[in-house]
């Protein structure tokens, strides 16, 4: 990331802090759970900055850090890290070098790794699992138990109702 994208998006952070006061938590500041700002049973609205580890229920907004843990509720907004964990539901951009999330999922997911339960819209990855995928998964390595979409990679794997259940280049499913 680069100087000029940090500061971008380190200013939209602030300009939505004020109007997202009201709604809850807005800011999270974390070094390891629980050395942080926010308890992990509650949610963060607006910004969670860790700098190791951290935990919350639920995060809206811009999640930044090495290793971000949602426990459940529903998350959205953009989230990056080296390893990304969200074990309730998902919606917007899930970054890192492994990005999960154990149940639903809507948007854009990427990584080295990427994974969900149910979802739909692009897993962009190395390794691309879901259990019922509903768009495209584009990676060296794409599996689903079920697929409503197109798989593009050197092996794609559709367990249940694909065209073919293992097959070069691009697999699919309609």
């Amino acid at each position: 990331m680069n100087y000029r994208t940090m500061l971008s998006t380190l200013a939209l952070c602030a300009a939505l802090a004020g109007p997202l006061a009201a709604q809850g938590k807005p800011i999270q500041v974390a070094l390891v759970t629980p050395v942080q700002i926010v308890p992990q049973n509650e949610d963060v609205s607006g910004l969670r900055l860790n700098f190791i580890y951290s935990v919350n229920r639920s995060v809206k907004y811009v999640d930044l850090g090495l290793i971000n843990v949602a426990t459940g509720g529903e998350s959205e907004g953009v989230e990056w890290a080296l390893v990304a964990y969200n074990k309730g539901s998902f919606q917007g951009w899930q970054s890192g070098i492994a990005a999960v999330t154990r149940g639903s999922f809507t948007g854009l997911q990427t990584g080295w790794f990427t994974s969900a339960g149910q979802g739909k819209g692009l897993q962009w990855g190395l390794v691309n699992t879901a259990q019922h995928w509903n768009g495209l998964q584009l990676g060296f390595v794409n599996y689903a138990q079920s697929l409503h979409g197109l798989q593009i990679g050197l092996i794609n794997i559709i367990k249940t109702g694909g065209k073919f259940p293992v097959f070069p280049i691009v697999n699919w499913s309609f």
